[in-house]
């Protein structure tokens, strides 16, 4: 089954990070993304640019509605994302505390939803 392992962080503390601090976390999380492809585990996995370039896309009454930011004002910001497969929850929830950064955010996992008859 495919999981997505959303990772969740407050941009202010990777700009706290020393440019040493910064480098080894980007350094860590590729390692991490190398063992997953090598075990077969990945599919995807991205870093986000910062939520200030974000935009959110509604549209009403067949009208596109185009607003800066996040849809919701929120402590944690969506920094980036991997999506796996694994056999189980409990393989994906462990894939997920091996990410870098749930050492100082938030890793959501969630399976892909398989839309009947495609």
């Amino acid at each position: 089954m495919k999981y997505v392992c959303l990772v969740y962080g407050e941009e202010k503390d990777l700009y706290a990070l020393t440019a040493e601090r910064g480098a080894k976390l980007n350094a860590d999380s590729l390692a991490y993304d190398r063992t997953l492809d090598q075990q077969g585990k990945l599919i995807v996995a991205e870093a986000l640019q910062s939520v200030s370039s974000a935009r959110t896309v509604r549209r009403r009454g067949g009208k596109r509605l185009v607003l800066d930011g996040p849809f919701a004002e929120t402590k944690e910001q969506l920094l980036g994302f991997i999506m796996v497969e694994a056999g189980t929850l409990d393989e994906a929830l462990d894939i997920a505390a091996g990410i870098p950064l749930a050492e100082i955010g938030t890793v959501e996992v969630r399976a892909v939803y398989d839309i009947p008859g495609s």
